[in-house]
């Protein structure tokens, strides 16, 4: 199982073969603009990318799910999507001479040029807009929770639209930084306030103690809303597991050379990232659910109400590093939107372009976001349908396609393993998500 390319992959043509121009244009891109990381990028890069909305409503899963399949699905969630994650990282160099800097690019290595294009850029988009609709309404939501909880019902109450709209204003500046590497200030920034929040929110939880009454039954009381709710829980957890997406562009920004390989900067980054990942996840998933049971809401630091002062600074805890992921999601976005714009009309590399197409597209997150903030079932549904392929098997049946690893073997069956899981969870998740999203529009009035 070597990470050198299979015969049956013969290598492409080497980037010394493009014209000055397109390596100009390349260069102008997010992506490729820079490769002079460190490994330490990996890290804050894969924990911004990854901790995040979805860890404040891992212990809502867990009152979906009930505490024996609640640990079952959170271990083996964090194992699997650790794994998939060492195979996007070997992958990124297995042909010498080229580099897969994008999702997309490897994936037309293993599936052709124009099938990998349409298997793959569907689901990214839909993973890393999403995850920017998602990220919009998040940050607003904990605006809104910090001002409140800093009022204390002494000021006006604010619609949730306008936090939105002022969460979203810090993107239309921010979105004009170039590349990954320009971001990684913001990036660290975020790392450390989810660090910070999550350590509030479960130690909160601790010192708060375990509530009278408390409940550990499934939230829902009939045998659908049990298996629907079942169903949602496994979306929350899928959602909680989406750093994937970016993977291969963080990897873009790091150099390698034959005898120094990015992938060994990469991984150290990426292995660091993951421990800190389970240092946040496990202990706010099962801390806030030993708390309060099945009344938790899909949101810990709602469910926190005291002390005022620490709750609030977690909340604007969250919005700090909700803006720096919602950078990470953006910048694959920027370089596909760019990389049209540039190869496909023949736009000319400008400032102007760069401020008219981000632009357009954090007015249409902020729009999206402020339409439709059902936080929960959005967390669900995104979940199965789109995190589940990219970061749960995709990258299984690329392996075996590309390393065809012999019939039954360890690394055969691992990677059978997990396509059936992620299969499952493509399936079955979204389903719960989409009830709790109807449920929540029959009471919702728009812009309020």
């Amino acid at each position: 199982m070597g990470t050198q390319a299979p015969a049956s992959y013969p290598p492409p043509a080497k980037d010394d073969s493009k014209t000055a121009e397109e390596k100009k244009l390349e260069e102008w891109l997010p992506i490729n603009g820079s490769r002079n990381a460190k490994w330490w990028y990996s890290a804050f890069h894969n924990v911004t990318a990854m901790v995040g909305a979805g860890v404040l409503g891992l212990p809502y899963a867990m009152s979906e799910l009930g505490w024996g399949p609640g640990i079952v699905v959170m271990i083996l969630s964090w194992v699997i999507t650790l794994y998939t994650l060492w195979q996007m990282v070997e992958m990124h160099e297995m042909v010498p001479g080229k580099r897969f800097d994008r999702y997309h690019e490897l994936g037309q290595h293993v599936f052709g040029e124009k099938l990998g294009l349409w298997i793959v850029v569907p689901q990214q988009l839909v993973v890393e807009v999403s995850l920017n609709i998602i990220y919009m309404v998040t940050g607003g939501q904990s605006l809104k929770k910090f001002h409140d909880v800093i009022c204390d019902g002494r000021c006006k109450d604010i619609k949730l639209s306008y936090f939105i709209m002022i969460f979203a204003s810090v993107h239309f500046v921010l979105s004009q930084l170039p590349n990954f590497n320009s971001i990684s200030g913001v990036s660290l920034a975020a790392a450390v306030m989810s660090i910070s929040y999550s350590t509030i929110a479960w130690g909160a939880s601790l010192d708060k103690g375990r509530e009278a009454n408390v409940d550990y039954d499934l939230r829902a009381t009939t045998t659908p809303g049990k298996v629907f709710g079942v169903l949602g829980g496994l979306g929350d957890v899928a959602f909680a597991y989406s750093g994937h997406n970016v993977v291969l562009e963080i990897q873009a920004t790091m150099p390698s050379t034959p005898e120094k390989p990015s992938k060994h900067a990469m991984w150290k980054g990426a292995l660091v990232a993951y421990i800190i990942v389970a240092l946040c996840y496990f202990p706010v998933t099962f801390v806030g659910y030993w708390a309060f049971g099945n009344s938790v809401d899909d949101n810990i630091l709602i469910t926190l109400s005291k002390p005022k002062w620490l709750i609030a600074a977690a909340n604007m805890m969250v919005v700090i590093h909700v803006i720096g992921s919602y950078q990470v999601y953006a910048m694959p976005v920027f370089d596909m939107m760019e990389s049209f714009l540039l190869k496909k009309l023949r736009f000319a590399p400008s400032l102007r372009l760069r401020l008219m197409s981000r632009t357009f597209y954090v007015a249409f997150t902020m729009f999206i976001g402020i339409s439709f903030p059902f936080f929960g079932g959005l967390l669900s549904f995104f979940g199965g349908l789109a995190f589940a392929p990219t970061t749960y098997f995709l990258p299984c049946i690329m392996w075996l396609a590309v390393y065809k690893p012999k019939r039954f073997s360890l690394s055969w069956l691992t990677n059978w393993i997990c396509i059936i899981i992620g299969v499952l969870l493509l399936v079955l998740s979204p389903i719960g998500g989409l009830r709790q999203i109807i449920l929540t529009a029959k009471t919702y009035k728009f812009y309020q």
